[in-house]
């Protein structure tokens, strides 16, 4: 999958879109916790960055991001330009993690 360009970017440098495939996501649903909520409550009464929510972040995007390199693949792509990633909280509380990564698939020479 690493031959798959990701950009945020309308266009690639050096290289030319010759052909559109169309909009693709990938969509990543991640649950957190109790442990990690505990975690981030001391982080909250304490002070500083919650490590365990960051690396839930980290670990839902890249996720994300992959998914949207094997729908590019499937469908024929080998790049996608536009990407953006979104992030939404789901659930009683707001207990679960969503993560939309979202881009155009192309293909590139």
């Amino acid at each position: 999958m690493d031959e798959i360009i990701v950009t945020t970017t309308n266009t690639i440098e050096s290289k030319t879109i010759i052909e559109y495939k169309g909009i693709i996501f990938g969509e990543i649903v991640s649950g957190v916790d109790f442990i990690k909520d505990f975690a981030a409550g001391l982080t909250n009464i304490f002070g500083g960055r919650s490590g365990s929510y960051e690396n839930e972040l980290v670990t839902a995007r890249e996720n994300a991001l992959i998914e949207l390199k094997q729908r590019a693949l499937k469908i024929g792509a080998n790049a996608i330009v536009g990407v953006k990633v979104d992030y939404e909280t789901l659930g009683q509380n707001g207990s679960m993690l969503m993560v939309t990564a979202s881009g155009t698939a192309v293909v590139v020479r």
